[in-house]
């Protein structure tokens, strides 16, 4: 208790120094820093559940990948109790499941990855005007914080009210460099990080900060022309990953519907053949003659067991084609969104549409 009393009381003669100013920022940044801390963690999830879960995209899958076991585990119970055990790998409904448990898992996520890659692209396209309105401010003799004021009454998008957050900052006595700092860090954007970077460390090291304002303007123009030349020139790419999705498709379904079909009738056809004359030639000949009409017969059963002829066979191979078009749709989308955007992650859209499609046309059409 000693050593705690001797803090707090250094704690007041360090306070006693300050000035009143000085005082507020210190309050300021306590109540913000706790603040802060009360909005992190478990107790953001129970003060404000929806902008936790929604904040990070990857923050939805705290919810959407346990539902989708759910889903998993309910529907293979219901398949049991009323197919029997034995029947659940052969049931085509286990591969609905699957599909639905993956869009219930993936869907929030892939609307929420979607929706974050349009806000860092809104941003990073206001950035450059940003920089250069301050630059061209603080050269005409405004001080930074007064730059900042006056541009916070501009319209930046999605940028303007993080501008306004970082002004009501300055106002509250909160020193430039450390209210741009965090103004970067809530941008959750690389090239806003980057920028702020190279902003902080010139008014730090006392430099020109309007130079360094018009290098940030001028580096973050050039990233988004690059970012966006790079996009227009990839669409291409991602539009042939689509279409070679669809004639995959086309391919097994004409497949399905006239080779694996014609096959079908075939050896149906070779199947009663083969099994009327071997059950002729046992009626009408000798024990030889009957064994090996026998023989036929069994052959022939055989073969058609073995060969697409029976019912059986025939889902069989339309299963195996369904697996491979719902497989070859989804790493397909995952490819198209790394080509297009950079990212496999922003390719999930491509992918759960391809799915569906899939599987539409597996269940309705092929």
């Amino acid at each position: 208790m000693r050593l705690t009393g001797q803090k707090n009381a250094l704690k007041e003669h360090e306070d006693s120094e300050l000035t009143a100013d000085e005082l507020m920022q210190k309050e300021i940044l306590r109540r913000i820093a706790l603040k802060k801390k009360s909005e992190e963690g478990i107790n953001r999830l129970f003060s404000d559940p929806v902008g936790m879960l929604t904040e990070k995209p990857e923050n939805i899958l705290i919810i959407s990948v346990p539902l989708a076991l759910i889903t998993v585990i309910a529907g293979i119970i219901r398949i049991a109790l009323e197919e029997g055990g034995r029947h659940i790998l052969a049931s085509t409904a286990v591969d609905d499941i699957v599909v639905l448990a993956v869009f219930i898992a993936l869907t929030p996520y892939a609307v929420l990855v979607t929706r974050e890659g349009m806000r860092i692209r809104s941003i990073e396209t206001a950035l450059p005007n940003f920089f250069r309105d301050l630059a061209g401010m603080n050269e005409s003799g405004m001080t930074l914080p007064s730059a900042v004021h006056t541009v916070s009454g501009g319209d930046y998008g999605r940028l303007t009210a993080h501008i306004r957050r970082m002004d009501n900052e300055i106002s509250w006595n909160i020193p430039f460099i450390d209210a741009i700092v965090r103004f970067g860090d809530s941008l959750g954007a690389p090239l806003a990080k980057r920028s702020v970077d190279l902003v902080a460390k010139a008014s730090v090291a006392g430099g020109n900060v309007s130079e360094a304002l018009k290098a940030a303007a001028e580096d973050s123009y050039e990233f988004v022309n690059l970012a966006e030349e790079r996009r227009n020139n990839m669409i291409i790419y991602v539009i042939i990953v689509i279409i070679s999705f669809l004639v995959f498709l086309f391919i097994i379904g004409v497949m399905t519907a006239t080779f694996l079909q014609t096959m079908a009738d075939a050896g149906s056809a070779f199947y009663s053949g083969a099994g009327g004359a071997g059950a002729g030639a046992g009626t009408a000949g000798a024990g030889t003659a009957g064994g090996a009409g026998s023989a036929a017969a069994t052959g022939a059963s055989t073969f058609g067991a073995m060969s697409v002829g029976g019912g059986q066979d025939m889902e069989l191979y339309k299963r195996i084609f369904s697996h491979a078009a719902m497989i070859q749709a989804f790493f397909s989308g995952l490819v198209a969104g790394q080509m297009g955007e950079g990212n496999a992650v922003a390719g999930l859209k491509y992918s759960l549409i391809m799915l569906a499609i899939a599987w539409i046309a597996f269940r309705f059409v092929i």
